[in-house]
């Protein structure tokens, strides 16, 4: 049966997730900055997270945004195939939802027109939106506004198959470690390995949205991750880039099937307020 969904309710959906995500740090990023906290060695490391929880509280106090940079807003739209929408174009829809939430919320509106030309849309729009049809009659909407000074630290490799999970675990490290203080840490890293060039860039992107703590289904995945967490905070980068033993709160990677010939990894780092949030309707 073909349940109805009047893009009208997704806009007003899009509005509050845009508002809610840039105010409030989800609980699960919440407690892992506040274990951080009591297990960082270094008293500067620990003064600075201490400080990033002062700054999460007053921004949920005062309704003010947890960081300057509110990001580009990224989307993830899983549609169930029994949904039908009404009432105009989906994507319209999104769009007037970042434009409201950003304009409404006062948040920063950071979106460029032309990569080149760079005249700002004033709103915040367009998105950037990944769509994915499911099994039901439900949507699925994962919202994760994007700050630039991580991404920018973001890489892709496209290692050969010869260089294996060692290659990737090099691809990984180095990464984080030419990053160092720019992306914000403590920092959440999200890994993409196999598919297409584009494949594990999206791939690392949304293990970015992954509840913080969790671990890959697969075991050698999880293993994966807890040793690349480990020895992301043995490089001593810490928080604020200061020194410590926290750089990373979290290391989640997602896989893929790949081709024969090729082994692509990327890397998607997010700052200490890796922002995401989820509704389904």
């Amino acid at each position: 049966m073909i349940r109805e969904i009047n893009v009208s309710e997704i806009t007003a959906t899009i509005k509050e997730m845009c508002i809610q995500a840039n105010h409030f740090l989800s609980p699960d990023m919440d407690k892992a900055l506040k274990a951080a906290t009591e297990n960082e060695e270094s008293p500067l490391g620990k003064k600075i997270l201490n400080q990033l929880q002062e700054n999460l509280k007053i921004a949920g106090e005062d309704m003010i945004p947890i960081c300057q940079d509110t990001g580009m807003a990224v989307f993830f739209i899983e549609i169930g195939q029994d949904v039908h929408f009404t009432g105009g174009v989906l994507e319209d829809a999104i769009n007037e939802g970042v434009r409201q939430g950003y304009t409404d919320g006062y948040l920063r509106k950071s979106v460029v027109k032309d990569p080149l030309i760079r005249e700002n849309t004033k709103d915040n729009t367009p998105a950037v939106i990944h769509y994915s049809i499911v099994t039901g009659d439900k949507v699925k909407i994962t919202f994760a506004p994007k700050g630039f000074g991580s991404e920018n630290m973001s890489r892709v490799f496209m290692l050969k198959p010869a260089d294996g999970i060692e290659g990737v675990k090099n691809a990984i490290l180095t990464a984080v470690s030419d990053a160092g203080p720019n992306a914000c840490p403590p920092m959440v890293v999200g890994v993409g390995v196999g598919g297409t060039f584009e494949k594990c860039a999206i791939m690392a992107k949304k293990a970015l949205t992954r509840e913080t703590g969790t671990h890959s289904d697969i075991e050698y995945v999880a293993e994966l991750e807890k040793e690349m967490l480990e020895k992301i905070n043995r490089l001593g980068i810490g928080p604020g880039g200061l020194g410590g033993s926290t750089t990373a709160l979290a290391v989640n990677i997602n896989t893929y099937p790949t081709h024969i010939a090729g082994l692509p990894v990327a890397v998607n780092i997010c700052c200490h307020v890796n922002r995401h949030i989820v509704k389904e309707l």
